[in-house]
């Protein structure tokens, strides 16, 4: 079966989730429940979770036309098997807010990659807003706030400076900045596109790149329910150093992983075109559904969530949890 037919099939299968990712900061709906595991009687409370996954289709498929009703998933919170209620789909037409964020230290070479950035801005589905912004010395340079005027949105973009005078203290610090800005727009599905050699060495060079800054960012997106897509792209300081390289995009591949994103690289060197990168992105989008579980850990603080699909040929990335205020 093609990706088309797939995604079509997934799209007729549910109506459109309204809420899809209120997982950490609406849980309106709430159930009373008895824990039976505990063994002690004592009343449980168990609210909805919803959580976004992204459909992926690896290997044979079942024969007939994959429909969301016939996927299994099972699903555990805090190692704890959790009831799924319903899945839901969101698919190509779903509008998304998208925060466009620029390293303006990375190679010259990306500059010509702004045209297909452009373009995906414009054809995202109608009632998007798009922000841009570029991470540069200082602060954050936001040139264009959020605004459902996708060519507006377009148009701010401008190619990287490339010196290494403009780099940011760090990147993780000004994308911590940019999820703050994400707290007046309307919920809905939320994103940021950051294109970054994501190395932060300013406490010198961590293993894996697991950095203070990097698990803030972390944090901050899963609290706001923000997913997170890298696209790397070395600077004058990363380039041509394996070890700052392989450092930077692990710390990319974390962000990514644990926000429900994903991270792209093309080697250890500069992308030839962003294209295929941008292709895939937007089939990822076109996949996207949303999963409700009850939850029946109560408690405050960050709670790991895992998902899995027993049905042939489907996988599924979703982010590593959801933080409960």
């Amino acid at each position: 079966m093609s990706r088309v037919q797939i995604r079509q099939a997934a799209c007729g299968a549910f109506a459109i989730f309204s809420a899809f990712f209120l997982s950490s900061v609406s849980l309106t709906a709430v159930a009373q429940v008895r824990s039976g595991s505990a063994g002690n009687g004592i009343g449980v409370t168990a609210r909805p979770v919803t959580i976004p996954l992204t459909i992926r289709v690896k290997g044979a498929v079942p024969t007939g036309e994959l429909e969301l009703k016939t996927v299994d998933f099972t699903v555990s919170e805090d190692g704890d098997p959790q009831t799924p209620l319903s899945i839901r789909t969101m698919g190509a037409n779903w509008p998304l807010n998208l925060f466009v964020l620029i390293q303006d230290d990375v190679i010259s070479s990306i500059g010509p990659e702004m045209r297909p950035l452009a373009e995906f801005i414009r054809r995202l589905p109608r009632g998007s807003r798009v922000s841009v912004g570029y991470l540069r010395t200082g602060t954050l340079q936001v040139r264009q706030k959020f605004t459902a005027d996708l060519d507006r949105a377009a148009k701010a973009l401008r190619p990287p400076v490339g010196l290494a005078s403009t780099a940011p203290y760090n990147p993780y610090v000004e994308v911590i900045e940019a999820l703050r800005r994400f707290d007046s727009q309307p919920a809905g599905r939320r994103a940021i596109l950051l294109v970054s050699d994501g190395l932060d060495i300013s406490r010198g060079v961590e293993p894996g790149g697991q950095t203070l800054d990097l698990e803030r960012a972390i944090n901050q997106a899963q609290r706001r329910s923000v997913a997170i897509y890298a696209f790397f792209a070395p600077t004058v300081t990363s380039q041509g150093n394996p070890t700052l390289i392989a450092s930077a995009q692990s710390g990319l591949n974390r962000l990514a992983d644990d926000t429900g994103g994903r991270a792209y690289f093309q080697g250890f060197g500069a992308p030839i075109s962003f294209v295929p990168f941008l292709k895939d992105l937007r089939a990822s989008l076109d996949m996207q559904i949303a999963l409700t579980y009850l939850s029946t850990h109560p408690q405050k603080g960050f709670h790991r969530v895992k998902i899995v699909s027993s049905t042939p040929g489907v996988d599924v990335t979703y982010p590593a949890g959801y933080r409960r205020n």
